[in-house]
């Protein structure tokens, strides 16, 4: 089926306008499409030569016999405009530009500006500016303007496109085991984002897996549409994210806005559609090779082989620190893998099983190796060793690798613990068949936990979310129109209107109307300045808590007055002791509304422990989300404050996320902080909701 950009990545015919007999980009665009096997009608356009690298050279698009659907420039910036002029007149419906579009002295608008408009106004897909340009290394399109390596099979799984020119070339150039349906280096984006290139892999090319170089997302809604097919499709998502950037230049008013940044959003994008993040060059690769081998992952976790004990050790520190699970074994392996060790070694996983290395060493491997994977808990294996000379690897390694697959069906990887060699026929070759061959600890541990992520992801089952009422949604969509702040008072009162439990206070100004609202409340009372314009009362000293009898509440009033003023809040004292957490929505400027969960209080700005999610969502996610604060461990409870009602929470987190998505459109921020969660359930004691300024 065709697709949209069938005219930019998979062109009928090309024309290289500023080709060249001399080195150059001009002149290394067409050795590429060459090398790559292009089928289509290939022109080469300069006024100064008959042919370039034996392709018909012509004086300009005009003088050529036909039409041609997709122009690379291999020009200078000065010469762009004209360029991109001829090229619409020419009726082409694509371009790969690779100029950084920057002149000395431009001046407004610049020449990328004025390249980008015409662009957009004529329609034209174009690759670049300020990139490599791309291989469809399925199709047989190499247009690209710099040297590579000889050979991209046509047969490839792995699609990587990349906003990092070199980000594409330091992979796709020197990863032989890796072999790519799609590489891409977008560039400047001018009229073909990040999420086009992901839908055209998604659509023609079926990868096994997508890898990202991310800078940032053009196109927010392009992308979560994307990435919401490619989850559809059961197509794993990689992403390199790089600058972790402030979510705004601006002062928030509450916790939330304050703790929350622009790299909190893209994890809650990639939380919400299950992409993997990883966190340099080595671990994208590796990760991308793991996910082309063709075998399922099982239910389980990761048993590893060794032939050291040390460098056992090293593995069950870092997959510690990395959080990779590694399996215990069942009883039954344990005793078959004791009939088969050398004395002394204990069958445990990660397995030393060299022993002493006597003459059938190699077959108490294999052997234990096949019953280490043959393990109800083990989802993937490994072969833990060190290359041997000159980087090169043992045969007999490999052996260990096919007959435990063949006993199993697992999937199985040969890790060097530190670097090897990915150009060595034999890594590349093996590794093509479907036991891929990698080097270092960390990239693999990275690999495995996206792994497993990916098949944990695919096995959650769809969310059931509260619902909203209709009309409480219209009232306040309504009443927050205007924007800026509600009072303690309206904040409370949105949020009881919506289910959540929260700690209603009545607004005073007197003695008189203090005196009836503790008659109403009873005591014990909690006293809060309502000063307009004081959002943050407990660091204003604007809060009395646990006020026993009339005369402390007279007392702590009077005090109030005094300092700022007769505007305060009543509200019942919270008595159960419980645990401190935070429910906050901030809005992020590309993705818009996130909810912020974690640990709150006083001191929730410099804890900075939280997690953030795209709403709506379910108490399940909330509770997935809680467990990876660096603090998770305080959820259980302890002596002070018994077990807290963690699910009661997750159940308000999850009530609160579909507020803020029926709300979507006028808020702004909102702070809930503390949400006390003790052993019966949970309560808001203090909010802040900031409404949208239209």
């Amino acid at each position: 089926m065709a697709h949209r950009l069938d005219p930019l990545l998979k062109p009928a015919s090309i024309a290289v306008l500023g080709a060249s007999q001399r080195p150059g980009v001009g002149q290394q665009v067409l050795r590429n499409l060459l090398q790559g096997g292009f089928g289509g009608p290939l022109y080469a356009v300069n006024p100064a030569y008959r042919e370039v690298c034996g392709v018909p050279c012509f004086p300009s698009l005009d003088d050529l016999p036909e039409p041609v659907e997709h122009v690379v420039f291999a020009v200078s910036d000065p010469r762009v405009e004209a360029a991109l002029e001829q090229v619409i007149a020419h009726g082409a419906r694509a371009a790969t530009l690779m100029s950084q579009l920057v002149l000395a002295d431009d001046p407004a608008p610049t020449l990328l500006e004025r390249v980008r408009s015409r662009i957009l106004e004529a329609g034209l897909l174009v690759c670049g500016g300020n990139a490599l340009g791309f291989y469809n290394c399925r199709d047989g399109v190499w247009a690209c303007g710099f040297d590579t390596r000889d050979n991209h099979p046509r047969g490839g799984h792995v699609t990587l496109i990349s906003q990092s020119g070199s980000g594409m070339a330091g992979i796709v150039d020197c990863e032989e085991r890796i072999d790519f349906n799609l590489a891409v280096s977008t560039g400047l984006e001018l009229s073909v984002g990040l999420h086009d290139y992901m839908d055209f892999a998604i659509e023609a090319h079926a990868p096994r897996a997508i890898g990202l170089f991310m800078e940032t997302v053009r196109d927010p809604a392009g992308m979560c549409a994307v990435l919401d097919k490619a989850q559809r499709r059961n197509v794993p998502v990689v992403a390199l994210k790089v600058g972790r950037t402030a979510l705004a230049a601006r002062l928030a008013l509450s916790h939330s806005g304050a703790i929350a940044g622009s790299d909190a959003a893209y994890q809650a994008l990639f939380d919400r559609y299950g992409v993997q993040r990883v966190h340099d060059m080595d671990e994208l690769a590796s990760a991308l090779i793991m996910f082309a081998q063709p075998h399922e992952v099982a239910p389980g976790a990761l048993v590893a082989i060794h032939d050291s004990g040390g460098e056992r050790q090293l593995l069950i520190d870092l997959a510690d620190a990395m959080e990779v699970p590694l399996t215990e074994l069942a009883p039954a392996t344990a005793r078959a893998l004791t009939e088969r060790l050398d004395p002394g070694l204990p069958p445990v996983n990660p397995l030393d099983a060299w022993g002493a290395g006597g003459p059938d060493a190699d077959a108490i491997m294999e052997d234990c190796l096949a019953a280490l994977m043959s393990d109800p808990g083990a989802a993937l294996g490994a072969v833990i060793h060190d290359r041997s000379p000159f980087g090169r690897i043992y045969p007999a390694y490999i052996d260990y690798l096919r007959k435990a697959h063949a006993a199993t069906g697992k999937p199985v990887f040969l890790v060097a613990n530190r670097q090897g060699t990915g150009t060595d026929p034999v890594v590349v070759e093996v590794t093509r068949e479907g036991f891929p061959v990698l080097d270092g600890l960390r990239p693999f541990l990275a690999g495995v936990r996206c792994l497993l992520s990916v098949r944990d992801f695919r096995a959650r089952t769809r969310p059931e979310l509260p619902t909203v009422d209709p009309e409480v949604a219209a009232r306040w969509r309504e009443r927050l129109a205007g924007g800026g702040a509600l009072d303690e008072v309206r904040s409370l009162a949105m949020l009881g209107d919506f289910g959540l439990p929260v700690n209603p206070a009545l607004p005073v100004t007197s003695r008189e109307e203090l005196l009836a609202a503790a008659a109403r409340l009873g005591y014990p009372l909690v006293l809060k300045t309502a000063k307009a314009g004081l959002h943050h009362k407990t660091e204003a000293g604007g809060v009395r808590l646990d006020l026993p009898d009339e005369a402390a509440l007279l007392d702590a009033y009077a005090s109030l007055c005094e300092r700022v003023g007769p505007q305060a809040l009543v509200a019942r004292m919270v008595q159960s002791p419980g645990l401190e957490l935070l429910l906050g929505m901030v809005r992020d400027e590309q993705f818009g509304p996130l909810v912020t969960l974690g640990f709150g209080g006083i001191d929730v700005e410099q804890m900075r422990d939280f997690a953030c999610a795209m709403p709506p969502f379910d108490a399940a996610t909330a509770h997935r989300l809680l467990a990876t604060l660096h603090r998770s461990r305080m959820l259980a409870g302890g002596r002070r404050i018994g077990t807290p009602a963690i699910e009661a929470y997750c159940e308000m987190a999850s009530r609160f996320s579909v507020m803020v998505d029926a709300l979507a459109g006028v808020l702004e921020e909102i702070d809930i902080n503390p949400v006390i969660v003790h052993a019966t359930g949970c309560i808001g004691v203090d909010a802040l909701v900031v409404a949208r300024r239209s």
